[in-house]
């Protein structure tokens, strides 16, 4: 009996430690936006992953967009829970970085198929901004911003928004590295086009989907989407003669981090091969290391034209300007 009453007593204790033990396990807080934590996102593999390498658990937390996300880090400001902020693009850093909230990552980048020397960001995925359409209804596509422009009133297109959408700050970044002192005009021959111009990517879409728009705002590897998860080949994206404007998309650390050595754990993981294989897929961008034939075929090979804007200083400085400018044409 004494014997029986040990047993139960030992095992209602290791019943309460279980849950203490785990959790003493460390917590990493990543912020990051909507669809990279979404079930179908890469955010649930990739914390599947790293989990298995760290004996900690990560903990998403959302928002809407990146930029959302930036807004919500600037709030909390120092008091942040956040250790690492994913799914910042090269347009948002510059003003990321000036906040001070940033410190540097101090992990080996390396092996990736682009050159990367920033201090503070690491790349994970990467992508060109376009506009997307349904072969079987628009059979002959604008092929720049002009012939756009001169496409009947009719003719309709969904872009998002720039203040809260990192797309939409592509697209007023695109515009300004192509026609440079013309954007203005350029953006006022959009607005007889422009049909909404929602907070971000998801909604956009959609609307597209439905049929509201003939073109949508996306990037050139969302036709992979629909030809992979899909089987459906009718999307692509326009080949505009101007070229295209990239986006990398990085993730950082915060500087009031308690889990500085697990977040650059972290970092290093999502440049691995392991993980960067699971990015095309789910999160349909280009992986930013080679992974050979884990990239579907229906990815193609990245735009060869490719436009960009000036200096990170000279960027950040004009990049209220270039947006307050855009929205004043079509507003």
């Amino acid at each position: 009996m004494l014997k029986r009453m040990f047993l139960l007593v030992a095992a209602s204790c290791l019943g309460l430690a279980a849950p203490a033990a785990a959790e003493d396990k460390p917590v990493l807080d990543v912020y990051t936006y909507d669809g990279f934590a979404a079930e179908w996102g890469p955010g649930p593999l990739l914390r599947a992953g790293f989990e298995k390498t760290c004996a900690c658990t990560v903990k998403f937390t959302t928002a809407e967009d990146a930029i959302s996300t930036l807004r919500k880090v600037q709030l909390e400001g120092p008091a942040t829970r956040a250790d690492v902020v994913l799914g910042l693009d090269t347009a948002t850093a510059p003003e990321a970085r000036a906040t001070g909230l940033f410190v540097p990552h101090a992990v080996p980048v390396n092996g990736l198929v682009m050159a990367w020397d920033d201090p503070d960001f690491v790349p994970f995925d990467y992508g060109y901004f376009a506009f997307v359409y349904d072969t079987t209804k628009l059979p002959n596509p604008p092929k720049s911003f002009e012939d756009l422009i001169a496409m009947p009133d009719s003719f309709r297109i969904v872009i998002e928004d720039p203040r809260s959408s990192t797309p939409g700050l592509g697209l007023v970044n695109w515009i300004a590295a192509a026609y440079g002192d013309r954007a203005a005009e350029i953006w006022t021959g959009l607005k007889p086009h422009i049909v909404s111009m929602p907070r971000g990517w998801s909604e956009a879409y959609g609307l597209f989907l439905k049929g509201e728009a003939d073109m949508v705002l996306s990037y050139t590897t969302s036709p992979a989407y629909h030809a992979v998860a899909e089987n459906n080949p009718n999307y692509a994206y326009a080949e505009f003669t101007e070229g295209f404007f990239p986006q990398i998309e990085v993730a950082g650390i915060l500087a009031s981090t308690d889990q500085l050595d697990l977040a650059r754990a972290f970092l290093t993981y999502l440049m691995s091969p392991e993980a960067q294989a699971i990015i095309p897929t789910t999160n349909w961008m280009y992986p930013v290391r080679d992974i050979g034939p884990a990239l579907p075929a229906a990815f193609g090979s990245p735009p060869t034209k490719i436009i960009a804007l000036d200096d990170e200083a000279d960027f950040a400085a004009k990049a209220k300007a270039r947006v307050d400018a855009a929205l004043a044409a079509v507003q």
